[in-house]
C-alpha cells in the first residue's frame, strides 16, 4: 500500500439516519482507517455541501481538503483499495457480481425506505410485497454463508447490514423475510447485525433520531410500528 495513502486526511460528510452513510462508516472500522465525520441536515443543506455532492446525497468523502468522492459503493471501493482491504474478489468475474449485488441493495434499501415512509395501509402493505419479492433474491441467490461470499467478509455484507439493523429495529423481519421462507437470509441476517462495526457505525442517539423522524415524516407507519 503507498504510504501515502495511509496518511490521507478523510472527513466524511453524514445526515445521522442515512443506511448509505453507515455503510462507510463499516468501512473505516473495518479497516483501521482514521476520519473525522461532519453531520449535516439533508433537509436543510449548508451551501458549502450543495458546492460538494452533484446529487445533493450523503456520503460524500473528502480527501485532504481538496478531492471528493460520493456514491457510498464507489467510496467503499476507494477504501478498501487504497488501505489493502480484502473486501472485494481479486477475479473479475467474482468482482463484477459482487458489484450487482451491491447495487441491488442500493435499490432494495431506497425500497425499504419507501416502505417505511408509507402514508397509508394500501401503500404500505404494496411497498411490502414489492420488498419481500426483493428479499426473495437474496434468499436464492445466498449460499451456505455465514457471509454473502461463504467465509469472506465484503462489501457486499457491508451494504447490506444498515437495511437489516433497521428492519431489526422495526421489527419488520418476520413480514419481509420469516426464517421458515428465508432460513438463509435470516442467517445472513443475523450474521451482520452481530458484527461490532454495524453497532459502532451508527450516529449519537441514532434510534431516537430514527423513531422522532418517522413520527414526523410517516405517522401512520410510526403508529403501526408502535413508535410513536
Amino acid at each position: 500500500m503507498n504510504q501515502a495513502y495511509r496518511n490521507m486526511n478523510l472527513e466524511l460528510i453524514s445526515f445521522k439516519i442515512c443506511p448509505f452513510v453507515q455503510r462507510a462508516v463499516i468501512t473505516l472500522l473495518h479497516l483501521e482507517i482514521p476520519y473525522s465525520i461532519t453531520y449535516i441536515d439533508l433537509g436543510s443543506p449548508p451551501e458549502w455541501f450543495t458546492q460538494l455532492s452533484p446529487f445533493g446525497k450523503v456520503p460524500v468523502l473528502k480527501i485532504d481538503q481538496q478531492d471528493v468522492i460520493f456514491e457510498s459503493a464507489i467510496i467503499n471501493e476507494f477504501l478498501n483499495d487504497t488501505h489493502g482491504g480484502k473486501l472485494m474478489p481479486s477475479d473479475p468475474i467474482q468482482r463484477a457480481i459482487d458489484r450487482s449485488w451491491i447495487e441491488f441493495g442500493s435499490s432494495l434499501t431506497l425500497d425499504f425506505s419507501n416502505l417505511i415512509h408509507s402514508q397509508d395501509a394500501e401503500a404500505f402493505e404494496s411497498q411490502l410485497q414489492l420488498v419481500s419479492r426483493e428479499m426473495a433474491w437474496l434468499e436464492n441467490r445466498l449460499g451456505q454463508g455465514p457471509y454473502f461470499n461463504g467465509d469472506d467478509f465484503s462489501l457486499v455484507d457491508i451494504a447490506y447490514a444498515p437495511l437489516f439493523m433497521r428492519t431489526d429495529f422495526l421489527q419488520l423481519a418476520d413480514s419481509l423475510y420469516p426464517q421458515d421462507r428465508f432460513p438463509k437470509l435470516t442467517a445472513w441476517a443475523a450474521k451482520l447485525l452481530s458484527i461490532p462495526e454495524l453497532a459502532k457505525s451508527a450516529a449519537p442517539g441514532f434510534f431516537d433520531i430514527f423513531r422522532g423522524h418517522l413520527s414526523n415524516k410517516a405517522p401512520y407507519v410510526a403508529d403501526r410500528l408502535n413508535l410513536l
